[in-house]
């Protein structure tokens, strides 16, 4: 099988090339993200495998098809970048990593709340400058805060066990299931209760729900006005989640007391790239940057060794079933 690797990183081929030791493909790595215009590179392959920014519109779908594409393999857990009816049409089939490790993200999503609750970046900064003041760097006890976890899919049942064993009070909501039977299914004690409850309980809120036309913009102006005054604000799911211009305009007022992303709504042409050398053109992300109380990382959530490593395998085996005619576990298909 030859595949056409989209937007490779070098971490990509050192992960996918020890895996594929296994399997034997032969891996076209390309740098380009796939669009329309550069799904000409994947002529003569019988697969693609692409990332979270690359673009399968229902044009670039259609050119992998008429290039002999089969088969479009995410290296990911999330699907909203691909036109699943174009796909059916077009006949491809569509596989994902749909569990790779919960608690590489998980653990981010805690890594982003201490450090904006202890100002650890901030302290680092300065020790490093030998300035050992502790002036505004007061942060608060997790123990017996209220958390609000915003999906309880696998990432948010650790997320929110993790949160549990520091003591805090953890609501759920979950916009599949609710209620006794959602909170067995989860495998949490955490306190189930509606999305308004959650919002207006919650001392910190972090979000670990799926990319939907139900979750777009989900905190939105009016979400944020039922929250917390002050709330920490936590997101390593999808960017389009949060209504950025909204959440900017939650933190001038401190509603939003502290906002900590991993992931950013117009993030396709900033993350995964240096950009030091450039004017930064996104005037929300430059404006957020100018928030002391704001922390953002470059959705590097996912990014641990074991991540990568599960990543590599689960791709490398969508694909083998596929070439084989079996069933297809992790396949994709339009509602």
């Amino acid at each position: 099988m030859r595949i056409a690797f989209f937007s490779t990183r070098s971490y990509d081929r050192q992960f996918f090339n020890r895996m594929n030791a296994d399997f034997q493909y032969e891996i076209s790595y390309l740098e380009a993200t796939l669009n329309p215009v550069t799904a000409t590179l994947a002529r003569n392959h019988d697969a693609v495998c692409v990332f979270v920014n690359d673009h399968l519109d229902a044009e670039t779908i259609q050119a992998l098809a008429e290039n002999g594409v089969k088969v479009i393999a995410l290296r990911c857990a999330g699907f909203n970048n691909v036109d699943l009816v174009a796909a059916a049409e077009s006949d491809l089939k569509v596989v994902r990593v749909p569990a790779y490790s919960p608690h590489a993200v998980a653990e981010h999503a805690v890594a982003l709340l201490l450090t904006l609750n202890r100002k650890t970046h901030k302290a680092y900064n300065r020790v490093r400058e030998s300035n050992f003041s502790l002036d505004g760097l007061v942060g608060f006890d997790l123990y017996q805060r209220t958390v609000g976890v915003v999906g309880m899919g696998k990432i948010g049942s650790v997320f929110a066990n993790i949160m549990l064993g520091f003591g805090c009070r953890v609501l759920a909501y979950d916009p599949v299931q609710s209620g006794p039977s959602a909170a067995n299914a989860s495998g949490s004690s955490a306190e189930f209760c509606d999305l308004n409850t959650l919002y207006e309980l919650s001392d910190i809120i972090s979000l670990h729900c799926p990319l939907t036309e139900s979750t777009r913009h989900l905190i939105c102006e009016n979400a944020i006005m039922k929250m917390k005054p002050g709330v920490m604000l936590i997101n390593t799911s999808r960017g389009p989640i949060i209504d950025t211009p909204a959440v900017i305009r939650g933190l001038k007022q401190g509603i939003i007391g502290s906002l900590g992303i991993d992931v950013y709504e117009q993030e396709d042409d900033l993350f995964f790239a240096d950009h030091s050398a450039d004017v930064l053109l996104d005037d929300d992300i430059a404006r957020l940057l100018t928030f002391p109380n704001v922390l953002i990382t470059g959705h590097q959530a996912f990014f641990t060794e074991n991540a990568l490593k599960e990543i590599a395998h689960v791709t490398l085996e969508n694909l083998r079933a596929f070439a084989a005619g079996e069933a297809l576990a992790n396949e994709v298909k339009r509602s």
